[in-house]
């Protein structure tokens, strides 16, 4: 399946899917008993809109990112504008729902920041959120006013309803992540952070540093098999910190201990630990330290 076919608007998904026109251009929604009356065959496409999907799949997968999202996995989906989404021969279980919004729709309202503040519409889809059967109540409350306000005459108070049940969705959401970095996640009680730091070891004692540089964020997450977003939110979780700032933390703590244990200069240290620039770990260093390298190592001395 090599085409990807890009939809502008949520209109042209309706028609290219044979769905129904939907009732505003801009706002799409359908429960999952509705959407099997329709055939979801094989399509690989990105939207300029978002997806919040509650659904599980009986058969067929859908894929984002690396990963797929088959029946073993629920509950709540988040889609972002132009990511590529895989659907395949797709059949939903009845108790569900999908909700497109296009980016326009946010515009001039404070979501339209605050949506990109949510890291879950960064996760791989095998990072879905398994919901309680109490907040799956609470999603269907808002889903089902927000159904209203779609299904009534649009009047001036309707756009601004509608967004305010969408925000509630996602502060939820962000709720329930949280809860489920805590309770449901294999990577709960500190684990994540341990994981994080033997990769991070082993990247310096294998010398990698030397050939390839600092390790990213990238890096670390596609070692520990998560998405760099998953990764640094459930870092953050565990420990306040996110996966930059702790692998800054271990290249400061490498460094004082250079510092202060040979006679190689500031420069010779920096290559040592993989920066690519002197000057870029001097700035690191002050900033996480207060003082530069050369005033540290002055003030260890005396």
């Amino acid at each position: 399946m090599e085409k990807i076919n890009h939809y502008k608007s949520i209109t042209e998904l309706h028609e290219k899917s044979g769905f129904e026109p939907p009732k505003n251009p801009l706002l799409s929604l359908m429960t999952c008993k509705e959407l099997m009356t329709y055939s979801v065959g094989e399509d690989r496409f990105t939207g300029d809109f978002y997806m919040i999907g509650l659904k599980k799949i009986k058969s067929g997968y859908v894929l984002y990112g690396k990963t797929k999202y088959d029946h073993n996995n629920g509950s709540a989906v988040f889609m972002k504008p132009r990511q590529i989404i895989e659907v395949q021969n797709v059949q939903f279980a009845e108790k569900g729902f999908v909700m497109f919004f296009h980016e326009d729709y946010l515009s001039g309202h404070p979501l339209n920041d605050q949506i990109k503040k949510y890291g879950y519409f960064e996760y791989e889809i095998n990072e879905a959120l398994h919901i309680s059967p109490s907040e799956e109540v609470i999603m269907w409350e808002l889903y089902e006013k927000i159904r209203r306000e779609y299904e009534e005459n649009s009047d001036e108070f309707s756009r601004e309803i509608i967004l305010s049940h969408i925000d509630s969705i996602l502060k939820y959401s962000d709720r329930f992540y949280k809860r489920q970095f805590i309770d449901r996640s294999s990577n709960v009680s500190g684990t994540m952070v341990k994981k994080f730091l033997t990769v991070l070891d082993n990247y310096f004692k294998e010398n990698k540093h030397l050939e390839d540089g600092l390790p990213t964020v990238n890096f670390m997450a596609n070692e520990l098999a998560v998405s760099p977003r998953y990764l640094s939110d459930i870092l953050k979780q565990e420990t306040g910190k996110t996966a930059l700032e702790h692998v800054h933390i271990y290249l400061i703590k490498e460094a004082k201990n250079l510092l202060l244990s040979s006679e190689n200069n500031v420069a010779g240290i920096a290559y040592d630990l993989g920066f690519e620039s002197p000057s870029y770990f001097t700035r690191l260093f002050k900033k996480v330290v207060g003082v530069t390298p050369v005033q540290y190592k002055k003030e260890a001395a005396k």
